[in-house]
């Protein structure tokens, strides 16, 4: 009892985890340079590598990247570099954050450089085109000996990057001695040494759903910024975003991942944000085709990187060869590379046969108006 005669809550003993000491970040784009602000103002030492000179020496000179986060004071224990063996000199950890499509490649060029045995995480998402492996999958074939996981969750990177309350997932596959000792697993440590500030990570040992769920949602997002910009508003969003989640459920589930690890902050969450502003590429994409701008005419006519574009027909491929049926993102593949026309193809996603919600029940009805096209130009 303490003097006010109330017994005294003694809270129950938690394992601490060692954060790592020094970390290097490969990709110097905006999410890859929040996610080094974060680790440096947490009392990380971090390198990031930057593809270019020029802007290596101007985050250095001026402690801040003008080119993707202006306006965002860079700490001083981060140093940016475009030498790989410099970046990657006696690091603990590593977080790959460059395009997904030149995640081989990457892998290929640091393969001499990376010090043996250290976890990689990575902040990139998508299926690789060519194999249909999942991006973890890829690092695994070519740096060998690493335990490879993913940073993954509804994260703007400028938001990040100015603290606002921010929560994502750190995944990697647990083996039986993460089991015994989790707060010695490569996740607890990375959550731990991100964790600061306004960002809150969350152990996850599913990579598998984990990566799914980023990869789906990106293509899923230009669908809902195509129907917005079509004219539809939030009935069509909310049920692009659930049918969307069921998607990631089934690839998920096919690949071994589990199909809870989507509802969580990788999928679900991730989903949500994405759908929810344009200030995600992939909606903003969606939108602008949504209003009739020809591709080539998005982004101003800029030359912008979009990941959706790309997964689509990554994530489509792999859904074939292991006969998952995923109709949205098979609707997005078809408007974005095989030159169907949007209203129609939409109109013919809606007056698909009706379907159960649950997967128990197993039923497929005949659409009773499947010729009746979606009333485009909406208001």
């Amino acid at each position: 009892m303490n003097s006010g005669g109330q017994p005294i809550k003694v809270s129950p003993s938690r394992p601490s985890a060692r954060p790592y000491g020094r970390l290097a970040v490969l990709g110097a784009g905006a999410w890859g340079t929040a996610l080094a602000i974060v680790l440096a103002r947490n009392g990380r030492e971090v390198a990031l590598w930057a593809r270019r000179e020029a802007l290596a020496q101007q985050i250095n000179e001026t402690r801040e990247n003008h080119d993707y986060l202006p306006g965002i004071a860079i700490p001083d224990r981060l140093t940016a570099s475009a030498d790989l063996e410099t970046v990657l000199s006696g690091v603990e950890a590593l977080l790959i954050v460059t395009p997904s499509s030149s995640l081989r490649e990457m892998c290929a060029a640091i393969a001499p450089h990376v010090p043996a045995g250290i976890p990689i995480a990575l902040g990139c998402k998508g299926v690789e085109r060519t194999t249909g492996l999942l991006l973890s999958e890829v690092v695994a074939e070519e740096l060998k000996g690493h335990q490879v996981g993913a940073v993954s969750g509804p994260t703007f990177a400028r938001e990040t990057a100015l603290e606002h309350p921010t929560a994502a997932t750190v995944a990697f596959p647990f083996s039986y001695k993460d089991r015994l000792e989790p707060e010695k697993s490569p996740a607890a440590r990375l959550a731990v040494s991100l964790s600061g500030g306004g960002f809150r990570p969350y152990v996850s040992d599913d990579i598998v759903g984990v990566e799914v769920g980023g990869a789906v949602k990106n293509v899923i997002a230009i669908a809902c910024g195509m129907m917005s910009g079509a004219g539809f508003a939030e009935n069509t969003r909310a049920a692009l975003i659930t049918r969307g989640i069921d998607e990631m459920k089934r690839l998920a589930q096919a690949l071994g991942g589990r199909r809870e690890t989507v509802t969580g902050l990788s999928g679900a969450g991730d989903l949500t944000l994405t759908c929810s502003s344009t200030t995600s590429r992939n909606m903003s994409l969606g939108y602008q085709l949504g209003q009739g701008i020809a591709r080539d005419d998005c982004f101003d006519g800029k030359p912008v990187v979009v990941e959706g574009e790309v997964n689509a027909v990554s994530v489509c491929d792999l859904a074939h060869r292991i006969r998952v049926p995923m109709p949205i993102c098979e609707t997005v593949n078809a408007v974005l590379h095989h030159g169907a026309d949007l209203q129609e193809s939409f109109s013919a996603l809606w007056a698909r046969p009706l379907e159960s919600e649950p997967q128990t029940l197993d039923l497929s009805l005949e659409h009773p108006s499947p010729d009746l096209p979606l009333p485009f130009g909406a208001d």
